[in-house]
């Protein structure tokens, strides 16, 4: 069975990142480390049931990788959305055969690509241009390679991850794609008018109470 793996936050730095997660959850997520390949860092904490949560920016200390940045973080419309605030912008799902899954998806998930750092190894299915999927709300797909789970030696911050919605104005759309890669039960689908802009809501249990991250 596929799982949630965790959820990303993006923001214009790690500080800005650091910053607004501390004024939502009242927590200091902790340092994780650098995506060399990618030109990315992040901070990563657990959220319970081996999912967490990981704040990503592009590293201004590393050369710009030649190939495109993943999550879209090229992207200047995304790029300005978040200069004004940190943004919930997509998650990612852990399943155990990864190159299985993209060849049965019926729409294009991406080319399985092997990264590492330090101890941790992984493949994950990237898009060639480094887009979202379909403006994040579907998910990019992990397999690691390494036990346990990363998510068991980074912080457990008291915060707990209760559940993950789509809002989109086309949900038979997002629903059927979701069940095309056994992804549905990992997430609730909410109906929108079609003259909104579809989002994800993250609502997380912290230890001043719940929270919604959008």
């Amino acid at each position: 069975m596929n799982n949630l793996d965790h959820i990303v936050i993006a923001a214009t730095s790690l500080e800005q990142g650091v910053d607004y997660v501390h004024s939502m959850l009242d927590v200091e997520i902790p340092q994780g480390g650098v995506h060399q390949t990618m030109g990315t860092h992040n901070h990563v904490m657990q959220l319970g049931n081996d999912a967490y949560l990981e704040v990503i920016a592009i590293n201004p200390d590393v050369p710009a990788p030649s190939h495109p940045r993943w999550f879209g973080l090229d992207s200047g419309r995304i790029r300005d959305a978040i200069q004004q605030q940190p943004r919930l912008l997509t998650w990612v799902m852990n399943t155990s055969d990864i190159h299985q899954l993209v060849e049965a998806a019926g729409f294009d998930l991406g080319v399985p690509t092997a990264l590492s750092r330090d101890n941790l190894e992984w493949e994950i299915a990237l898009p060639g241009d480094g887009r979202l999927l379909a403006d994040g709300m579907l998910p990019y797909c992990i397999q690691w390679h390494s036990n346990p789970h990363p998510s068991q030696g980074m912080t457990d911050m008291n915060c707990l991850l209760q559940s993950l919605t789509i809002h989109h104005n086309r949900p038979r759309w997002m629903e059927d794609r979701l069940d095309a890669i056994d992804a549905s039960h990992l997430v609730d689908v909410e109906a929108l008018p079609d003259s909104e802009t579809a989002y994800m809501s993250a609502n997380i249990d912290t230890p001043n109470g719940p929270v919604t991250l959008t």
